[in-house]
């Protein structure tokens, strides 16, 4: 992997640090896409997400046919936007399930890991965009400043990360 990725990976990370839950989307066999929240366990600096899931879900179902997903991440006290894009990949490793496993999951899985339906989910980032938009004065003056020079506003940061 390539310093220029590896250091995007790292400002993905330092974004979605603090945002516990995301929106996960799938695709169903329909086509349709159907988004749910979901608590992220761990970010990886290579790129990967990890989440619990029900291994008789639909979410899992959807993920063993086709493994294309996102996932939206907002922080909107902070001004914070993220959406990845990559594939899910569902195991039932007992050794994984272990090490992401806290014990608020009990709630969902009351057996713990070895609830025979829980199910770890990896998504492997293929790309991801994020937004920081600045504080509500720094918006108006730059909305003001535009609409006054009649040049487009342009306020934040927007990265494309591939």
């Amino acid at each position: 992997m390539d310093q220029q990725r590896l250091a995007q990976l790292q400002k993905l990370g330092e974004l979605i640090q603090n945002i516990r839950v995301a929106m996960l989307t799938t695709v169903d066999p329909a086509g349709w896409l159907h988004t749910r929240p979901v608590e992220t366990l761990r970010y990886e600096p290579s790129g990967s997400l990890w989440f619990f899931t029900d291994w008789h879900s639909d979410k899992a179902n959807e993920l063993l046919q086709d493994v294309r997903t996102s996932v939206a991440y907002a922080h909107p006290s902070k001004n914070i936007y993220v959406a990845v894009a990559g594939s899910g990949r569902l195991s039932r490793d007992p050794a994984k399930a272990a090490e992401l496993w806290t014990p608020s999951q009990r709630a969902w899985y009351p057996n713990g890991v070895e609830d025979e339906r829980l199910a770890v989910l990896r998504v492997d980032i293929e790309h991801a965009e994020y937004w920081i938009a600045p504080g509500r004065a720094s918006y108006t003056l730059a909305a003001v400043r535009a609409w006054m020079t009649g040049e487009p506003c342009e306020v934040g940061e927007n990265r494309r990360l591939r």
